[in-house]
């Protein structure tokens, strides 16, 4: 049954809307949480759905915890249900992101699950595309994002930093793993997944290792640097495959970004965009405000557009301010409304 035969919602797809805010990094769409975007301006998410299987939205409480069901497969019917509970709100669900290391580990590492962990991770993006949700954002890091303290920037806010010369030295996955074994079980990954994407009309986007280093627990990150997103892009050529640009992620590798966004912005390959910065570049850096960090966070968004991007652009981690929730609420407020002022001062200025 097809995602129309089900009686679809009448919302605004994608395609052919300008670069705007949306809001993400969470994974209950509670009425609460989507009215209070609503609020902030905001007709995007993107869902961070890095802790369930298949979730029963048609039956979700509001405010409440979803039920779960499933054995790491998302249904087609809870997918529709949890597109319809969004755009009933009147948002657009822009991307699902982050399914649980638990989905592809095997397939990452190479282990004994590889092929049931591939057949179920194709039946979720053909899933995907006949609920009509067009983005499936993935990364290709099994030990995971790692920090390693709290700190404190402006006025006692407190955010996440990485000190690489603190990190355990011990394996994370019991023995240590070659870069050439990464590279080779990740070109069967996509050689095995981009012909379902593309059948189903569902974009991949590579999210950065984070934080960028060239081994973390025994494991080597390949999506540290630009020429190994260079190489990503290029190992198994699609338009279907392109960027989470997580800014803060490149700010971390100390690359261009105004190089990194000219060389992928030009081949369409900027998807959807996590922004945010950090002070310090590896092995030592820490988050921060939007405003305080390694670039110019305005002459990010004029070369975005300059490059003709197009998509959503989300606050990703944002500093822990008074009151906050375990969301961030505040924090993500802070950052949306920074954006949405500087995207009008781009307008005027056009």
């Amino acid at each position: 049954m097809s995602a129309n035969d089900r009686g679809d919602v009448p919302v605004e797809q994608p395609d052919g809307l300008p670069m705007r805010v949306g809001l993400g990094q969470f994974m209950e769409p509670t009425a609460e949480r989507l009215r209070f975007i609503k609020q902030l301006g905001a007709n995007d998410i993107v869902l961070n759905m890095y802790k369930y299987d298949d979730p029963d939205y048609e039956h979700m409480p509001d405010n409440d915890r979803m039920p779960l069901s499933g054995d790491g497969e998302w249904s087609a019917e809870n997918l529709f249900a949890l597109r319809k509970r969004v755009e009933d709100a009147g948002i657009r669900l822009h991307a699902i992101e982050n399914v649980p290391v638990s989905f592809y580990e095997d397939v990452m590492l190479g282990g004994t699950k590889r092929d049931e962990q591939l057949k179920k991770l194709k039946a979720t993006v053909q899933n995907m595309g006949e609920a009509g949700i067009p983005l499936f954002g993935y990364h290709w890091a099994p030990a995971g994002v790692w920090r390693t303290s709290i700190e404190t920037v402006r006025g006692g806010a407190t955010v996440s930093a990485f000190d690489g010369r603190e990190t355990d030295t011990s394996y994370t996955h019991g023995r240590e793993y070659t870069e050439a074994e990464l590279w080779e079980n990740y070109e069967h990954f996509l050689r095995e997944l981009l012909p379902v994407a593309e059948e189903a009309g569902v974009k991949l986007c590579l999210h950065p290792s984070d934080p960028p280093m060239k081994t973390l627990g025994g494991i080597p990150q390949l999506a540290r640097s630009f020429e190994n997103f260079k190489r990503a892009m290029e190992l198994v050529p699609s338009e279907n495959h392109g960027l989470e640009f997580c800014l803060g992620c490149w700010s971390e590798m100390d690359e261009n970004v105004a190089e990194v966004i000219r060389y992928f912005g030009e081949r369409d390959k900027l998807f959807y965009v996590h922004f945010r910065d950090v002070e310090g570049t590896i092995p030592v850096f820490k988050e921060t405000f939007i405003d305080e960090g390694n670039y110019d966070e305005y002459a990010v968004l004029k070369l975005l557009d300059e490059v003709g991007f197009s998509g959503v652009m989300i606050p990703d981690h944002t500093p822990h301010l008074e009151g906050d929730s375990d969301w961030e609420h505040r924090g993500r407020a802070y950052t949306a409304g920074y954006l949405r002022g500087m995207l009008t001062a781009l307008r005027s200025e056009q």
